[in-house]
């Protein structure tokens, strides 16, 4: 795993590649690839890379070459089924300095031009240089969990990097927020891909290739998401299938596992994590290390249910309990660590879990893709539940009695606060299908929007959900909750949850491979007919009964659990005076973006428990954090 970043020049451009550049580049991702750093330059390209070393520890440090040095190589990522790879090349001549998968992508590039992607089994990001060609490549996996930001220069040139801070290490890249972007992060608390908070500074898309040489520059989308096969299967028996799972799991797990150093497991105590760590536990020789964090406060505390799973599978177990005190710690660090505005309130916790997988190992395999390919949330539950409440709920009810019952219940802070989730809920009615999920997952509606931005700034707002609309043009699913699962899988996993786990793992020089997200797992979970997917207002009905005989019932049936933070508590004690600066009449005034009304209303509704505002506070807050950092 390493972060590789570099300059392209195209022809017709007079630049040269300034290597002190290239050098400030990979500098500013050290903390990606603490192990060694590595540089090839020449007139029209330039590569840097930092690595951390997992795979040919002693020999795979990048950037790699061919034979005769024509074409080079750098990767972020790891490619499980390289060694296979590696043999067919052989067989096909390719001579080989390496043993690492680094090296067998160059040469299979050599084989197969930019179909070397359709090959190859892993998460990666790369760029490739071949001089004989004049082609330049930089490609991304299919589902996006290793990143790649880019921009382009008005004289041409073309930069690249894992991290948005490493484009801005360049001297020529602007720091413009982009209004666009600036509307959609505070719908989705995230920018989603392919925009970033910045104009002229992109990420590539998941499954996509920009291809540089003699015919031009292009976007090359290569892999596609289909739900086509699991809408035109008949029923069948749920044995049929659940066997067929387990075992897919299985065998990603057990090619996950490929490493020269040791490998732990991240363990919440929900089924995702816990059917890892029972799969590890099978093919891994030797005790797993697991890892969980758990919280003061009890409400939010899940890690008995990670103890419990540990016990029954017998690993050894290591966890934290976290405190304000270490949120309070991290939080100045927040803008450093992300480079970009990220309101996802659980990358706390899981910058902690990583920082604690750290000590005992260099790699962990983690759960996440669950819930997205297999119908694990429990929005999808209120999209049918909504259904029913505005058919069956008579009009005087919802119009007058509902509310009135909403407003007497107390507001409370806690994991289980009744009066936010009813409020939330309601609030999805009368919309369509992707901008209510999309309402219920984030943070400000338009309606709030329009009341917080500065006049200048409203135009925009037509475009809020332009990510989640395009996806769903492009998907073929039929059936609606099929519809939210896409949309899931192309924005929320890897605009919010692969880009968590990315920046808090390498934020602590960790790597975290995710075996659910393997391409042979993702086809078969969309080709799993929907109901048994999620059955009778229940999610993940098929990984239940695949696990039904290798974890403890009360892990097979507990109700589906976020990493959620008690932040809403905390912005009343020990973040109050943070929240108050952060959010102060001055500074808002001073950015010339934000209306300081809303924002002082909401605060004083929050102190007063009038209503719980964590998500928009706290979206705000991290704004403000971002803003001090990269543009103050």
């Amino acid at each position: 795993m390493c972060g590789i970043c570099g300059i392209y020049i195209p022809s017709g451009c007079d630049k040269s590649v300034d290597r002190t550049i290239i050098e400030r580049m990979t500098s500013s991702m050290v903390h990606r690839g603490p192990d060694s750093e590595g540089f090839y330059l020449s007139e029209k390209i330039g590569f840097g890379s930092r690595r951390l070393s997992i795979i040919d520890v002693d020999g795979g440090d990048q950037p790699i070459s061919n034979e005769d040095q024509s074409c080079w190589i750098v990767l972020n990522g790891e490619i499980y089924n390289y060694k296979a790879l590696h043999e067919y090349l052989l067989r096909r001549g390719h001579q080989f300095r390496t043993h690492s998968d680094t090296e067998t992508i160059l040469h299979l590039y050599e084989e197969y031009g930019i179909k070397c992607v359709d090959h190859l089994d892993g998460i990666f990001s790369f760029a490739i240089w071949n001089s004989n060609q004049q082609e330049f490549i930089l490609a991304r996996d299919r589902l996006g969990i290793k990143p790649i930001y880019y921009s382009i220069l008005p004289d041409g040139q073309f930069i690249f990097g894992s991290e948005m801070r490493t484009i801005l290490a360049h001297p020529a890249i602007d720091r413009d927020i982009d209004p666009i972007s600036l509307n959609e992060y505070l719908s989705y608390e995230y920018v989603p891909t392919p925009r970033t908070i910045l104009r002229n500074i992109y990420r590539l898309e998941a499954g996509s290739i920009l291809q540089f040489n003699c015919k031009g520059f292009h976007n090359i989308p290569y892999d596609h998401l289909s739900f086509r096969q699991g809408e035109s299967r008949p029923p069948m028996d749920w044995r049929e299938y659940a066997d067929g799972l387990y075992n897919v799991i299985r065998s990603s797990v057990s090619r996950e596992l490929t490493s020269d150093v040791p490998v732990g497991v991240l363990l919440s105590g929900g089924i995702d994590s816990s059917t890892i760590a029972a799969l590890m536990t099978d093919l891994y020789p030797g005790k797993i290390q697991s890892f969980t964090i758990g919280f003061e406060e009890n409400s939010f505390d899940e890690s008995k249910y990670a103890r419990i799973v540990a016990k029954h599978l017998g690993t050894q177990h290591n966890e934290m309990v976290l405190t304000s005190k270490n949120v309070i710690d991290l939080v100045h660090e927040l803008p450093e660590i992300l480079d970009e505005p990220f309101a996802d309130s659980s990358f706390i916790p899981t910058y902690y879990l990583s920082k604690l997988a750290h000590k005992k190992v260099k790699v962990v395999l983690g759960g996440d893709g669950g819930d997205e390919l297999l119908a694990g949330y429990p929005t999808l539950i209120a999209h049918q539940l909504i259904e029913y409440y505005e058919r069956f709920v008579p009009w005087s009810m919802r119009a007058y009695l509902i509310p009135r019952i909403l407003a007497l219940l107390n507001v409370s802070f806690d994991n289980i606060s009744l009066d936010f989730k009813l409020q939330r809920f309601l609030s999805g009615r009368g919309v369509p299908l992707l901008v209510r999920h999309q309402r219920w997952l984030g943070s400000f509606t338009d309606d709030e929007k329009g009341l917080l931005l500065q006049d200048w700034l409203k135009p925009i707002l037509r475009d809020t959900y332009f990510a989640s609309f395009t996806h769903a043009r492009e998907c073929d699913a039929q059936q609606a909750l099929n519809k939210i699962l896409y949309n899931d899988q192309r924005t929320y996993l890897e605009g919010d949850i692969l880009f968590k786990v990315d920046r808090a793992s390498m934020a602590n020089s960790l790597e975290v491979r995710v075996p659910f997200l393997n391409r042979e797992v993702v086809k078969y979970a969309n080709d799993l007919p929907l109901d048994l997917k999620f059955r009778n207002l229940t999610g993940k009905f098929i990984l239940k009964k695949a696990l039904r005989n290798h974890l403890p019932r009360e892990i097979i049936q507990r109700p589906k659990k976020g990493f959620n933070m008690p932040v809403a508590y905390w912005l009343e004690k020990d973040l109050k005076g943070l929240m108050k600066d952060l959010l102060s009449e001055q500074y808002i005034h001073r950015q010339e973006l934000f209306n300081y009304s809303l924002i002082n209303q909401l605060i004083e509704d929050h102190l007063a428990h009038r209503k719980d505002n964590l998500k928009m506070i706290w979206t705000r807050m991290i704004f403000q954090l971002w803003d001090q950092g990269y543009i103050e």
